[in-house]
């Protein structure tokens, strides 16, 4: 994402109050801005629909088939992201940009097979153990697949830097959903749950496309080399893991207590918690400002001394690649010491407004008194995918996945310990796993400080290595080989 700090460079480089909003706007725009949109549409088809005065079934039965296509969305997309990021970075440093398209395409396909895999068994089970509409299933799958491909395409996008675009797609989407929810249900008098679920799917559908017609635009050649893709994912397995398991540490904690008594069974299907759910939407949005905070600030100053420590190692007396070493990893503590002091400012600030705000509309009772606890545990967990970013900096992959293994796996232990304590302290599991994985991260931060020399000078192979090929033999000299040699000359 080095295209973000020239940008935020040149808006914070004036020193002023209306620079620094402006900057922390850009930032919010290019990050979040997507989730923001999304949520609005949904909350602004809600009131304009009359949506809280359908039966509680309609309602949730729709409430949790769109949780349901995004929670299961973006899992079902995590195996994928890092190995392809890794391999589209490589492929543009290398300048083979005639073989993006067929990392696109081979990714796309795996991710669909594997989504598809995922949400049709369930689709079955709701049409015939829930007794749903089979349109309004079918509805919803179709919905999950478009979010499936907007997700994908994100990715590409990212990597061209086009984080505007993304942003302005997301917003044509959302704004035709709510047009389209409006048409179907006012005009032709269609279900409203049914209305808004199509809306949203004819809003996924416009944004992938114009997300896929914009990645066609930037890469029109395609050289149908799609083996390499496939080694990728064989040789980072390692990332494939990580991705995982930090999505799904992201969400563990909620399917613990789906498991429970105290969950509500939709349809005899859908399963959920709406209580200790809504508390973490909530705690959620109180730390999604270290995202921001955390971009921004790696763009406009890490980047830099992480580029002048590799030209460094390139070209550099070893004086040079000392200090520049030492100057990178003292900006990574700076930057780690600032996420926590900026990040623990905000969420103070928002952890009061929601307390006093928002009773005033009904959230009160069970979400607020886990919200505290939750909202402590996203702060740390926001932390720990700083260090998961500075891991990937240094390619230290073993690393990466022992912190979001250690996450995803303290999480959901100690959140089957916080079921049994009282109600304030049902979040607290996700405090100790998050801080579990923080501290596996730091550990292996001040490990790979130590040994970055050897990982950079010693990894090296000065002979390369392939299956097909014998070990070169360690004779060196031989003088029985010489008087031979020697012999043969004679005689010639």
């Amino acid at each position: 994402m080095a295209g973000i700090g020239v940008k935020l460079n040149k808006i914070y480089g004036k020193n002023t109050i209306t620079t620094t909003l402006v900057g922390f706007g850009y930032s919010t725009v290019i990050t979040i801005a997507p989730m923001i949109l999304v949520i609005g549409a949904i909350i602004v088809m809600q009131l304009l629909l009359g949506f809280s005065k359908l039966d509680y079934f309609s309602r949730d039965v729709y409430a949790c088939t769109v949780l349901y296509i995004f929670v299961f969305g973006l899992l079902s997309a995590s195996p994928f992201n890092a190995v392809l990021s890794r391999y589209l970075s490589d492929i543009i440093y290398e300048e083979h940009y005639e073989d993006i398209l067929p990392c696109y395409y081979v990714g796309l396909v795996l991710n669909v097979i594997l989504s598809a895999l995922i949400g049709i068994p369930f689709c079955i089970w709701e049409i015939m153990v829930g007794k749903i509409d089979v349109i309004f299933v079918f509805t919803g799958f179709c919905g999950y697949m478009a979010l499936v491909l907007v997700f994908y395409s994100m990715l590409f996008l990212s990597i061209c830097k086009d984080y505007a675009r993304i942003s302005l797609y997301f917003l044509l989407g959302m704004v035709l959903a709510v047009l389209v929810a409006l048409l179907l249900v006012k005009v032709f008098g269609m279900d409203t749950p049914l209305g808004m679920l199509l809306g949203l799917d004819v809003g996924f559908v416009l944004t992938g496309t114009l997300e896929l017609a914009l990645v066609r635009s930037y890469f029109r050649e395609n050289s149908k080399n799609y083996r390499p893709v496939l080694h990728y994912f064989r040789k980072y397995w390692k990332l494939v893991l990580t991705n995982f398991f930090y999505t799904l540490g992201l969400y563990i904690h909620n399917f613990v207590f789906w498991c429970t008594d105290m969950r509500v069974v939709v349809a005899d299907s859908f399963v959920c918690m709406p209580s200790y759910d809504m508390a973490t939407c909530l705690a959620m949005f109180t730390n999604i400002s270290a995202v921001v905070i955390f971009i921004s600030r790696m763009e406009m100053n890490f980047h830099e001394r992480y580029k002048k420590y590799s030209e460094a190692v390139i070209g550099g007396r070893g004086m040079d690649i000392a200090n520049a070493k030492s100057r990178m990893f003292e900006q990574l503590k700076q930057e780690i010491m600032n996420l926590v002091r900026l990040q623990f400012i905000v969420t103070v600030i928002v952890f009061l407004v929601f307390i006093i705000v928002l009773p005033m509309f009904g959230f009160g009772g069970v979400v607020l008194q886990i919200y505290p606890c939750l909202a402590a545990g996203y702060f740390i967990m926001f932390l720990m995918y700083g260090e998961l970013v500075f891991l990937y900096y240094f390619s230290d992959l073993n690393g990466a996945l022992a912190t979001a293994l250690s996450f995803c796996l303290a999480t959901c232990v100690f959140t089957i310990i916080s079921c049994h304590l009282p109600t304030i302290w049902f979040g607290f599991g996700v405090v100790l796993g998050a801080f579990v994985g923080f501290t596996v991260g730091y550990f292996r931060l001040r490990t790979v400080e130590k040994n970055l020399d050897v990982h950079v000078f010693c990894n090296g192979n000065l002979l390369d290595r392939g299956p097909e090929r014998k070990q070169p033999s360690n004779l060196v000299y031989s003088r029985d080989s010489q008087i031979n040699e020697s012999n043969k000359e004679g005689k010639s």
